[in-house]
């Protein structure tokens, strides 16, 4: 048996059920036919494991480019499912543009060999903000304005963001007709603006958890990882990136001096009006704390009181 961090099993049981604690059973099994196809040596799990099995290895070069020298690569294997195949489409049409490339995939197995990039080091780990926001926004342009809109029936390959602000209508049901920890005028608020916002612009494929943990340095520049990829309105890029990097306790009015900063570097360098960004900021805040709604919701709450402030 594996020696698996306790939070990712948990993380798989909650998300999969059965078919999770059988694929988690199957893992060793998994990992071996994965670097049997690929020719994967020195396979050592990242230490951060949460909803998909990832690991650092080595492969050999493709056939062709200097024989015996081996490239360090990414092995992520997962629970097949809509949102790991939409995944492999999304990496699949980025095409190596802003994003880390896919090297091979098997769908149906759950398997991607992504390209590893080096350094490495997460936009997290910058120390001035508005760096971190210009260089955020170098990788956003290349994704959002290099992809440009994906028509029918591309589009059925994808997660769609009002799926997911759909989910927004269960919270009264849960709650006996109120909103329990999201505020009730937080809650009205996007519901209002939410038409606006999905009316605003042609459908586009996004990466869809753009976030400082998210977008690492490497010999082509900055580039995101693990897109979700999700069909919307582009401006709903921003809203993870508002949002992060998670700070506890937060410090109000530091992040509000923050945000109303990134407000401004995200218009100049998007073209976007910053009703817009503010918008996007707000709704996905409200979205976060749905999800978050079994955990602790307080963050992006509070996160969505300072955005509703900013003009």
């Amino acid at each position: 048996m594996m020696n698996l961090p306790r939070e990712f099993i948990v993380n798989i049981h909650a998300a999969f059920g059965e078919r999770g604690r059988d694929w988690l059973s199957r893992l060793p099994q998994l990992i071996g036919e994965a670097s049997d196809r690929w020719g994967l040596k020195d396979v050592q799990a990242v230490p951060n494991l949460s909803y998909n099995f990832v690991a650092f290895a080595s492969s050999p070069l493709p056939r062709g480019e200097e024989p015996g020298v081996r490239a360090d690569v990414i092995l992520k294997i997962g629970v097949p499912n809509p949102e790991l195949t939409s995944e492999i489409n999304a990496l699949k049409l980025f095409d190596g543009k802003g994003v880390c490339r896919l090297l091979d995939c098997d769908g149906e197995r759950g398997f991607l060999l992504i390209e590893r990039l080096h350094p490495g080091t997460m936009l997290a780990e910058l120390g001035d903000d508005d760096e971190r926001t210009h260089t955020a926004m170098d990788a956003m342009q290349k994704l959002v304005l290099g992809r440009g809109e994906v028509t029918l029936p591309l589009q059925d390959r994808f997660i769609k963001l009002a799926d997911w602000f759909d989910g927004l209508k269960e919270i009264r049901p849960m709650f006996d007709g109120g909103t329990g920890p999201i505020p009730e005028k937080l809650l009205e608020r996007v519901e209002a603006i939410l038409p606006d916002l999905f009316a605003d612009e042609a459908v586009r494929l996004m990466h869809g958890d753009f976030h400082h943990y998210n977008i690492l340095s490497s010999e082509r520049g900055w580039l995101a990882i693990d897109p979700k990829g999700v069909i919307g309105p582009s401006g709903y890029e921003i809203g993870p990136l508002m949002l992060n990097p998670w700070v506890k306790p937060m410090d109000g009015i530091s992040f509000k001096v923050q945000a109303e900063r990134r407000v401004d570097i995200i218009k100049e360098r998007m073209g976007w009006a910053r009703e817009k960004i503010i918008g996007w900021a707000l709704a996905h805040s409200v979205l976060s704390a749905y999800w978050d709604l079994e955990l602790d919701p307080g963050y992006p709450v509070e996160a969505a009181r300072i955005f509703s402030t900013l003009k």
